[in-house]
């Protein structure tokens, strides 16, 4: 078996997890996620823990046990806490403003770039070079992230660009004469 999926999956306070058919609904303080359950895994919730096991004994299966276990550990986590990635902007004159249902972006081009921000994803910007992307999905926030990310990645001789705050850059040598 799957060493993750060996692990329960604990269920803080004020956090529900049902199994209504094929999909596993979480409701918690800050807000609802839903997903389906792979029908090679099965699924048992008792006294707030929340116990994902293999139907059958195939590799596939135990693989997706534990797949699974990761997945409902996110649903969790992400209707509790929520996810949070920090983006920052490194260059002269790369700047960002959250405006209503935009991020606005001037990223050297020769013209702004306007993100239209997705539903249930909050953009914030405490200073003009930071990005914060908050939400409870955590597929959607790492996604969104990609995309703004994707705008101007850092480039590795002066290392300007969109890069994520825990991002190494690795900095080439310019070349000599």
């Amino acid at each position: 078996m799957s060493r993750i999926a060996k692990q329960p999956v604990e269920l803080p306070k004020g956090v529900e997890l049902n199994l209504s058919g094929a999909v596993i609904k979480a409701k918690g303080p800050k807000g609802e996620l839903s997903m389906p359950l792979h029908p090679e895994v099965e699924l048992s919730i008792e006294d707030g823990k929340a116990q994902v096991s293999a139907r059958s004994g195939s590799k596939f299966s135990i693989a997706m046990s534990g797949t699974t276990r990761s997945l409902i550990s996110n649903l969790v986590k992400g209707v509790h806490e929520g996810f949070e990635r920090k983006l920052e902007l490194v260059g002269v004159g790369y700047r960002a403003k959250a405006a209503g249902k935009n991020l606005n972006l001037t990223l050297g081009f020769s013209h702004p770039v306007d993100y239209p921000v997705p539903e249930g994803i909050s953009i914030d910007t405490p200073s003009q070079t930071e990005i914060v992307i908050s939400g409870i999905d955590k597929q959607r926030v790492g996604q969104v992230a990609a995309e703004i990310r994707a705008y101007r990645p850092p480039e590795p001789y002066k290392g300007k660009g969109v890069r994520y705050s825990d991002e190494h850059v690795v900095r080439k040598e310019a070349k000599k004469k």
